[in-house]
């Protein structure tokens, strides 16, 4: 069908010169909008064809819209939809003035070309409002180019030019709007036939560790899991080692699956802490049984770098991605997690850590709590915007040093504001063995032999149970149980993992 409407200019000048793009029409079909219009109120089973991806919001002329979405209405409610039904909606509106009035409706049947070919009318409709969409966002791009918005330097035009093709590409445009409940009850249901076929405890994506997973049930879509933590206790090495079984377990998925067939999706970490190279050095040394510290010293033998060189190629098909940008931008997250989502997919986001990160572009929080706030928020709008498990870091504020028992409390997050509220859950890591270090007796502190003794031996009792122990204090969590879960640290590769207390004959867990 041709397009009408949408008269063609030379694109440039004699000169070689750019026209403005207000010297062309906007891509439209007249002749195809009331062609659909005619074949709906023609037959009503027609609006079965577009339904699923036309609104009225894509018709170029505002009244074609209108029609078309009182129509929809009533053929959704189960009633007729035809000039004689829909004339009460319309006789007395003024909407249809400009086109001549009630006769406009009666000319539609006329345009009507044939029934079966609705679907065909649709699809020139939507493509020729998407296209008139990416020119509103080049003009917006070109504006701003121009200095339309002097606060965006070139890099966060690029990042809004981004943002504004991503939320095209994926939601069409549309704004969002209501759920029925009866939606949201089927969706539940999905969630729940899913998580009942599903073998063992988790219903999320894995974290590797097998208690945190039987008290969460694995990582959910949505959520924004806040993992805190004093400098040194392993905050970026437990974060690393949940992205890294996650990043492993779609790849099991996808190997699993039909020969060709992608992982389904990936894992994106947000260092602004580490380099990339320090990261995977980490999470090499790690897979590898390899310390870090030697590998970056040079000090292993052959056997030790051909197992690293093993377990490099074996790790380097796995859906990871990692970005080392400091002081990234919430903005600039967010559009290279659509980027991602829309490219690899998108499974989980681990952000180490927030305190580092800026607010997005064009925004001046009056005080540092109210910056952070903004972060928690803008993680959480993505978590749900992407439906993926947000985890992001966070530092504990001086306080928890000047307690006897330096175990976390909710209150000791840094510039707390929002943290706590926007969070889904709220995790601790803590190691009394850090602490117990610190504190060992020494002798010119005792006036007799004998009790230096004893606090020795107390003391070096105590850092026998803390020996590679490390508990995770699950402080707050939205849609389950709270508690602590006992886990096992090996500082020279700073390796998380399960802790087997009924072997290993250590403290119960709470």
């Amino acid at each position: 069908m041709n397009q009408i409407d949408t008269p063609q200019a030379d694109s440039q000048t004699r000169d070689g010169s750019l026209l403005g793009l207000t010297q062309r029409q906007p891509p439209a079909n007249m002749q195809a909008e009331q062609a659909l219009l005619g074949a709906l109120l023609t037959n009503n089973r027609a609006y079965e064809r577009v339904s699923d991806f036309l609104t009225g919001a894509h018709f170029a002329d505002a009244v074609n819209g209108r029609i078309y979405d009182a129509i929809a209405r009533r053929i959704e409610a189960g009633q007729l939809a035809d000039p004689v039904t829909l004339r009460g909606e319309f006789e007395h509106s003024g909407v249809l003035e400009p086109v001549g009035g009630m006769a406009y409706l009666a000319r539609l049947l006329t345009a009507m070309v044939g029934i079966i070919n609705a679907g065909d009318y649709g699809r020139v409709i939507h493509d020729a409002w998407v296209r008139r969409q990416l020119i509103e966002i080049g003009e917006d791009v070109v504006n701003n180019a121009f200095g339309a918005r002097p606060e965006l330097d070139g890099v966060d035009q690029i990042a809004a030019g981004e943002e504004a093709l991503f939320r095209l590409a994926t939601d069409k445009g549309q704004d969002g709007g209501f759920t029925s409940f009866d939606r949201a009850l089927a969706d539940a249901l999905d969630v729940a036939e899913k998580a009942f076929h599903r073998t063992g405890d988790v219903v999320g994506l894995t974290t590797g560790l097998r208690d945190l997973d039987k008290k969460t049930g694995g990582l959910h879509p949505s959520d924004l899991l806040i993992l805190a933590g004093r400098p040194a206790m392993g905050k970026t090495a437990l974060a690393t080692k949940i992205a890294f079984s996650a990043a492993r377990a779609l790849m099991r998925e996808a190997l699993d699956a039909p020969p060709g067939t992608q992982a389904k999706g990936s894992v994106a970490i947000f260092s602004l802490e580490m380099s990339a190279e320090q990261l995977a050095t980490r999470i090499l040394s790690e897979q590898a049984s390899v310390s870090g510290e030697r590998i970056r010293r040079g000090e292993i033998g052959q056997r030790e770098f051909d197992r690293f060189v093993q377990v490099t190629r074996e790790l380097a098909q796995l859906p990871l991605h990692i970005d080392d940008t400091p002081a990234i931008s919430l903005s600039a997250m967010r559009t290279r997690c659509r980027r991602l989502a829309r490219t690899k997919g998108l499974s989980l986001v681990v952000v180490d850590y927030l305190q580092l990160m800026r607010p997005s572009v064009g925004t001046r929080p009056e005080s540092r709590v109210l910056e952070i706030s903004m972060i928690t928020q803008g993680l959480k709008a993505i978590a749900k915007e992407l439906s993926v498990p947000v985890i992001a870091l966070s530092q504990l504020s001086r306080q928890v040093e000047s307690r006897e028992d330096k175990r976390p409390m909710l209150s000791d997050l840094r510039e707390s504001g929002s943290i706590e509220q926007d969070a889904d859950a709220v995790m601790f890591v803590y190691r009394d063995q850090y602490y117990l270090q610190q504190r060992q007796p020494k002798e010119t502190a005792y006036d007799s032999t004998e009790k230096y003794q004893t606090a020795l031996e107390d003391w070096q009792r105590k850092m026998d149970l803390a020996h590679n122990r490390a508990e995770l204090i699950l402080e707050k969590q939205r849609h389950g149980p709270t508690g602590t879960v006992h886990l096992f640290f090996e500082g020279e590769f700073t390796r998380f993992g399960d802790l087997d207390l009924v072997h290993e004959g250590g403290y119960p867990p709470s």
